[in-house]
């Protein structure tokens, strides 16, 4: 390791016409962090994502992946440097079976990707994320939650080094929630990965993070451990309250 942070965004700003959407964020992602992004709806969340990970081009500032910069780089590029990401609706191929997903994943990330023995083939990567039994199912057939795990599943196909997780709670039981936010923990423990994670659910994600960015207006006003950033007077206003105060 060189030193530098495995991401870093420097002043990124992202417009859509007169709309700013990204206001000069700032953030550095060391290697193996899990980090939670927060923050009421509209407030850049997904827009900030798509810019970390190659989907939209920043309008002004600065990525950088372990120093190189990556802004105006297409997805490939960021691809490369071990960035993988999920979105808010799973992107799995429903016709194809379970195994082919991550078979697809595996022929994008090109198979000289050096990989871990959990993420040595297909078998070894259904098997991590629970889904063995569902190997020969076409993607369509299993639940809305397994889709969630299938595509996490296609984006540890690529080997990556950063994970980005967009809203993979969403639309899920307390139950799967909970046991969602522990299989993230194991594979950001198993498998050295820094995972950067966005979810509505915020009392789950705030009890597994070690660190919290909030986002308000485009805006970053709060980085920092669960424990502070709830009580940060800033935060509780922009959610008014509500769930800082279950989550405190």
């Amino acid at each position: 390791m060189n030193g530098h942070p495995l991401l870093e965004a420097r002043d990124v700003t992202v417009r859509f016409g007169g709309l700013v959407a990204v206001d000069a964020v700032s953030a550095a992602f060391a290697p193996g962090e899990l980090v939670g992004i927060i923050g009421p709806n509209g407030a850049g969340k997904t827009t900030f994502f798509n810019a970390l990970s190659g989907v939209v081009a920043p309008s002004a500032g600065r990525l950088f992946a372990q120093g190189r910069r990556l802004d105006g780089a297409g997805p490939h590029r960021y691809a490369r440097q071990g960035i993988a990401r999920t979105f808010q609706t799973p992107r799995v191929f429903g016709e194809l079976s379970v195994a082919d997903n991550i078979d697809f994943g595996l022929q994008f990330a090109g198979r000289g990707r050096s990989a871990p023995g959990l993420l040595k083939d297909g078998a070894a990567i259904l098997a991590l994320i629970g889904l063995a039994p569902q190997t020969a199912l076409p993607a369509a057939a299993i639940t809305p939650s397994q889709q969630r795990l299938l595509e996490i599943g296609m984006a540890l196909a690529t080997r990556p080094r950063l994970l980005l997780l967009d809203e993979v709670a969403a639309g899920l039981t307390e139950a799967e929630i909970e046991a969602m936010a522990r299989l993230i923990r194991r594979l950001r423990d198993e498998l050295d990965l820094t995972v950067i994670w966005i979810e509505h659910a915020v009392t789950t994600l705030l009890r597994h993070v070690e660190r919290v960015l909030v986002l308000h207006q485009g805006r970053k006003i709060a980085d920092g451990a669960p424990a502070e950033v709830v009580r940060n007077p800033e935060v509780v206003e922009a959610y008014l309250g509500d769930e800082m105060t279950q989550a405190a």
